[in-house]
């Protein structure tokens, strides 16, 4: 094949895609949208993102397309890179040979030895017979060997044809590992937002798989295609198995999953994207510094698991002994501060085009209501506050205004950091109930009846709406408990609650086989309650983006080493430190009987108020401190500088924390406020005079008291400011931070922290 120059590539590719209906490959309009070049000249950054939703034969994806989307903003705003070296190839356009044909130009043609190589693919990845190359890098299955694969979007086979076997028009991993090593520079990171194992759908999500086996064989254009790039390289066969048994060709290979987990399509708020690629991106608009390779994919792992549901676990190769472990993620420290967003578009104070980039999944609602940003340039110095206008998000884009310029004039491509946060006014917010078609011909009855629970919304699974449970029946292959223990499985046939994959059951959430969906649901309705409070604090999480600098750990009694620790603290004078290499990107595992204690450091230079509060797998909360029977402002303060510790023998505490019935994940709350929460500690009062459990009865009550509590205080600290009143119910992140510890607990039982006296 001859290679076609630069030019006449974009050419082709341009006019190949206006008669596909397309854009995306119209690198200088897309170049043209932005209004400052932030590239530097030297070293040259080049990145190729390809996303496929819409291939054939009922195998749609409905986010790899957005993958695309999340890398190129990601990259131009906090990364550097000139739009004009991104080229993005989507969907119809997505062909075997348009791929590697771009690789080839953009890529290979073009990096030279130091320059920044990136290469993402979003879509199904699959497996293929291996033979006659295999090696013991490959899946040996009878005798045959597998080989992973990622699949174009010219697939000529569904997923159920290809069980029978057949020839795929799959761009195999020897084919990736030849185009690497032709590259010139050592700087390339590839990112696999695919998996190999599974396919179909897992509940609300679709699995980025079209399952392979021994019996699929690549294309001969394929095998022509790698014998070609071998006698390019000037490389044997038997030269070429020994580099591939050394493992990776050059730089770093990030896949969103292991060889045999699933990597998860998920839907999100008005967007769907992958799981990993949307905390990847996310979790790296909010770094301050180069953190290592390593650190980094294990803290985006914690995030991954919780965000997908599926177990999926991110992994990295890096080319051996060059210690690229320890570089940062693309070989590049961030140059610009960390963000929750960019100004894409200005056209006048009153009007500017948001992306909400840094923001998480789960505090993605809130900015449903409006939020108060500041701009800032590219040392962190402010240009000015903007507001985003409530309800004007459309999945990651939202619109906004320019409320004051107070030491200069936003520009299209500053970032934005959040300072107060939307939250939803008392009664607003809803439960997303997931009707399973499990349930059968009830379903109609099951969403009627859903419709008369105050707050709770019935959705549709895969209708590309986020859900936050599903309900469904237990079914014979269900028996997925022993991810949380040896737990018992509830009886098939029984009405209860699934976590959005359905492949995890809500402890608690069962009952007897034969009970009718009306009645499984009025039985539900508290469960209801404590779910939505549950959903309403997590909202304002926000270790990232809070200015006050708290630290929280947590550690089994008597180890030197924490097993989930948080540091917050946005306007410190040094990056805080990533989580210790000793912590996995899996929660830790705690057996029944076994002793914790939580340690907070307030590390600012004013007292704060402290809450801790604890969740467990049953999602009903406790308050671990201030304790709830002497609830006092004068208890939850905690001095400049003083650690908290949960519990403390030197306080007099008669308390230890162990791991105890009830079931499975257990997280810690960590509140922290400027100003005394008065409404919330009298709530709590209430609570113990009346000898009810938790946060009592109505536990959607007692939280939304707290967040008006935290509203109050934003608000009376905008009265006082030259800033226009708070028009929305909201909280500030320079008065509050909000941060979770968690771990998982295991054993024959079900278990939670909880209290035990002496």
């Amino acid at each position: 094949m001859g290679f076609l120059k630069r030019r006449q590539f974009i050419q082709f590719a341009g006019s190949a895609l206006a008669t596909l209906g397309l854009s995306q490959w119209d690198v200088m309009r897309q170049g043209d949208r932005y209004g400052r070049v932030l590239a530097t000249p030297t070293p040259r950054k080049l990145a190729l993102l390809v996303g496929i939703n819409q291939y054939p034969n009922d195998d749609e994806l409905a986010g790899a397309v957005m993958d695309t989307e999340l890398q190129r903003q990601l990259l131009t705003h906090r990364f550097g890179f000139n739009p004009q070296d991104i080229i993005t190839i989507t969907d119809a356009a997505a062909t075997r040979q348009n791929i590697l044909t771009a690789f080839e130009e953009h890529l290979v043609k073009q990096a030279k030895p130091g320059d920044v190589v990136v290469f993402h693919f979003s879509g199904h990845g699959s497996r293929v017979s291996d033979a006659p190359d295999c090696d013991e890098r490959a899946l040996k299955l009878s005798d045959r060997c597998l080989n992973s694969s990622f699949v174009p979007v010219d697939n000529p086979l569904s997923l159920v044809q290809r069980g029978r076997g057949g020839t795929v028009q799959d761009i195999g991993g020897h084919t990736l590992f030849l185009l690497m090593s032709a590259l010139q520079t050592e700087k390339v990171t590839v990112v696999l937002d695919c998996c190999h194992a599974g396919g179909g759908k897992r509940g609300n999500v679709r699995v980025r798989s079209l399952d392979g086996n021994a019996e699929l064989t690549l294309s001969a254009a394929e095998l022509d295609y790698r014998r070609r790039w071998l006698a390019r390289l000037h490389l044997t066969s038997d030269e070429f198995v020994q580099k591939r048994r050394s493992g990776v060709a050059k730089g770093v290979v990030i896949a969103s999953v292991g060889r045999d987990r699933l990597a998860a399509d998920c839907p999100f708020d008005d967007f769907a994207a992958g799981a990993f690629t949307y905390v990847m991106t996310q979790y790296l608009w909010q770094q301050t510094a180069g953190e290592g390779l390593s650190h980094a994919i294990a803290n985006i792992g914690r995030s991954t698991t919780q965000v997908s549901d599926t177990g999926q676990i991110p992994e990295f190769e890096a080319q051996a002994n060059r210690g690229l472990d320890q570089q940062p993620i693309y070989f590049l420290s961030q140059p610009t501060p960390p963000a929750e967003a960019a100004i894409t578009h200005l056209e006048a104070h009153d009007h500017l085009d948001l992306w909400l980039g840094g923001v998480s999944s789960e505090r993605l609602a809130a900015f449903d209501q409006g939020a108060i940003l500041t701009a800032i340039d590219a040392s962190g110095k402010s240009l000015g506050t903007v507001q985003l206008e409530p309800k004007s998000r459309r999945g990651l884009r939202a619109s906004g205004k320019l409320l004051d310029a107070s030491a200069g004039v936003p520009v299209a491509g500053s970032l934005l950091q959040e300072r107060v946060r939307g939250i939803p006014p008392a009664g607003e917010r809803r439960l997303r109930i997931g009707l399973d078609p499990s349930l059968g011909d009830a379903i109609a009855t099951a969403a009627a009846a859903l419709g008369q629970v105050n707050r709770i919304e019935a959705v549709s699974l895969q209708s590309g709406k986020m859900v936050d449970y599903i309900l469904g029946r237990m079914m014979a292959g269900d028996g997925r408990g022993a991810q949380r223990g040896e737990e018992p499985m509830p009886s098939v046939g029984s009405i209860g609650l699934f976590t959005p994959t359905r492949l995890e059951w809500i402890a608690d959430s069962f009952a007897a086989a034969d009970e009718s969906v009306t009645a499984a649901i009025a039985r539900l309705q508290p469960k209801f309650k404590s779910l939505l409070a549950v959903n309403l604090l997590k909202l304002i999480l926000n270790p990232q983006s809070s200015n006050l600098q708290i630290a929280a750990t947590i550690a089994t009694v008597g180890s030197q080493e924490p097993f989930d620790q948080v540091v917050t603290g946005r306007n410190r004078t040094h990056s805080a430190p990533p989580i210790a290499a000793s912590l996995s990107a899996k929660r830790t595992r705690l057996p029944l009987g076994k002793s914790v204690q939580i340690q907070i450091t307030n590390q600012e230079a004013t007292d704060l108020y402290l809450s801790v509060l604890t969740i467990d797998a049953q999602a009903e909360m406790s308050l671990l401190f201030p304790n709830r029977y002497t609830a006092a402002i004068e208890t939850s303060l905690v001095k400049a500088g003083d650690t908290l510790r949960i519990p403390d023998s030197s306080r007099g505490d008669r308390f230890k924390l162990t791991v105890q019935p009830p079931l499975g994940v257990v997280e810690v709350l960590v509140i922290a406020s400027t100003a005394p929460l008065q409404g919330t500690l009298k709530a709590l009062q209430t609570i113990a005079s009346r000898g009810e459990r938790g946060l009592g009865n109505d536990p959607t009550a007692t939280v939304e008291t707290f967040l008006d509590d935290l509203h109050q205080t934003a608000r009376d600290r905008f009265s006082a400011t030259d800033l226009p009143a708070l028009e929305f119910w909201g909280v500030d992140t320079r008065q509050f931070a909000a941060l979770a510890l968690s771990f998982v607990a295991t054993s024959t039982e079900n278990h939670e922290l909880s209290t035990t006296r002496h």
